[in-house]
């Protein structure tokens, strides 16, 4: 069974909607590239649309009714969006969830270091990916520094024009014999991925000469960031910064049918469920819909900002209090009510790598969202394995919105495999499936996506908070 190119099927205006939010979509990842960001964006985004802050309805007391729009924050990095439907709470809520954290480099706590008149930062990867892939790239320093006054500085550079860049450095290939004879995951160890960030020396003169600094580079740059954010090394062992690639998205090919970019995984998801929650406007759509951005999926969704912490639950009992459906029966009742898109990205199939793909259980760039009845790997081993009947409710919902989409696994079995998020919030006994983008190229510095699939994945995902 072989699914159309979603392509086919556009008009004019269907066209000019793809293009409009294609470019929208280029300036969110563009613009923010961490978890912290993304979530800020998002409740900048959703205030805008009429949503307030569920913690100040707590503390008012002030009850919520169908129709009000709420917003919920986990320590800036995970956050629940509800927009209260005409039904009870407890007749269950449709949801969609997605992750805003991807595969990067993190700067350790004590980074700064001063070697052979080079001055580097010191790093620790995080999530999957392929260490030789992020040599000799052009890299940006996102993240906050939190100092002991209680004060919070916020770092970013490298993405504008006029900022520096940073990068990990390579051997040349005239010296790499031993380095090319290497298997790919010893070309560049972990321990290696270190962000060369300054060479110039601190010079000084007069009668303090005697009393240079021993690691005068070092000086230099601890200088500068004296200077630019007030901050001294002791201050990098409360701070959070993430080291990513530099520079824009980008429309790729001739016909500029694709995007390439970082961090499409999961934020093209993450950004197609908050468009379509939004969408929902001032209308009370009949269930509870929600959409949920959470943190830490590439590591297992672990600690106070995964899907797996209490936030997610939390949000909703407080919501449920408000609405005058408290306690722990209802909260039980709405959860295994629930319906829910586990919005991730799958792998497109790429004929450079066919032969860990199984073409026929595959998804394909340009045609439309993609449906994971199950993901894991081998034996479906860390799976959440849709039921028949949601899947069939699903196609139903797809096919009337006239949405294109298509369904997959994750390769060949046995080549490998992967999870999402979509087994914890099973564990409720909730239906949940999981659903996305076709990404090439995923988990690596620049990946690339069609943006027939997130025109598609749009639709889809708005379609399944009206209809679900």
């Amino acid at each position: 069974m072989e699914h159309e190119v979603a392509w086919k099927r556009y008009d004019t205006s269907d066209l000019e909607a793809l293009e409009r939010l294609a470019a929208d979509y280029i300036d969110f990842i563009s613009e923010n590239k961490t978890e912290r960001e993304c979530a800020a964006a998002a409740v900048a985004q959703a205030e805008a649309c009429g949503y307030r802050n569920l913690a100040e309805a707590v503390r008012e007391g002030r009850a919520l009714k169908a129709g009000d729009k709420v917003w919920a924050l986990s320590h800036g990095k995970a956050l629940v969006l509800a927009h209260l439907g005409a039904r009870p709470l407890a007749e269950g809520m449709n949801i969609l969830g997605a992750h805003i954290d991807s595969p990067r480099l993190d700067l350790k706590q004590n980074p700064l270091y001063e070697a052979n008149d080079f001055a580097f930062l010191d790093t620790h990867y995080y999530g999957g990916i392929k260490s030789y892939q992020w040599v000799t790239l052009p890299l940006a320093l996102h993240g906050v520094i939190a100092k002991k006054d209680g004060t919070v500085v916020d770092v970013r550079v490298g993405e504008d024009a006029g900022d520096p860049v940073f990068c990990v450095t390579d051997l040349l290939i005239h010296l790499a014999g031993k380095q090319m004879a290497k298997k790919a995951n010893e070309v560049v160890e972990g321990e290696d991925l270190d962000i060369l960030m300054g060479n110039r020396p601190l010079v000084v003169e007069g009668d303090d000469a005697k009393d240079a600094e021993k690691e005068p580079v070092k000086a230099f740059a601890l200088k500068l960031l004296v200077e630019k954010y007030g901050i001294d090394e002791e201050d990098f062992l409360s701070a959070e910064i993430e080291v990513v690639p530099a520079g824009r998205a980008r429309e790729l090919g001739f016909d500029r049918s694709m995007v390439i970019g970082y961090g499409q995984d999961d934020r093209v998801c993450a950004y197609t469920s908050l468009a379509a929650q939004l969408a929902l406007g001032d209308e009370v759509p009949d269930k509870t819909a929600v959409c949920v951005l959470v943190d830490k999926e590439e590591i297992g969704s672990v600690g106070a900002t995964g899907m797996a912490s209490q936030f997610f639950e939390n949000a909703v009992a407080e919501i449920m209090e408000l609405a005058g459906e408290g306690g722990p029966l209802p909260l039980r009742r709405a959860l295994a009510a629930s319906s829910m898109l586990s919005s991730d990205v799958s792998a497109g199939f790429d004929p450079a790598y066919a032969s860990v793909f199984e073409a026929k259980n595959s998804a394909y760039l340009g045609r439309g969202l993609v449906f994971n009845k199950y993901t894991g790997s081998r034996g479906k081993s860390g799976s959440n394995d849709a039921s028949a009947e949601y899947v069939a409710r699903i196609r139903r919902i797809m096919d009337d919105a006239g949405v294109a989409f298509q369904t997959a696994e994750l390769g060949r079995v046995d080549a490998g495999g992967g999870g999402t998020i979509a087994y914890i919030p099973a564990k409720y006994g909730m239906d949940v499936i999981d659903s996305g983008v076709a990404v090439l190229s995923m988990h690596s510095p620049w990946e690339v996506s069609s943006k027939a699939d997130i025109y598609e994945a749009r639709k889809g995902y708005e379609a399944f908070l009206r209809n679900a």
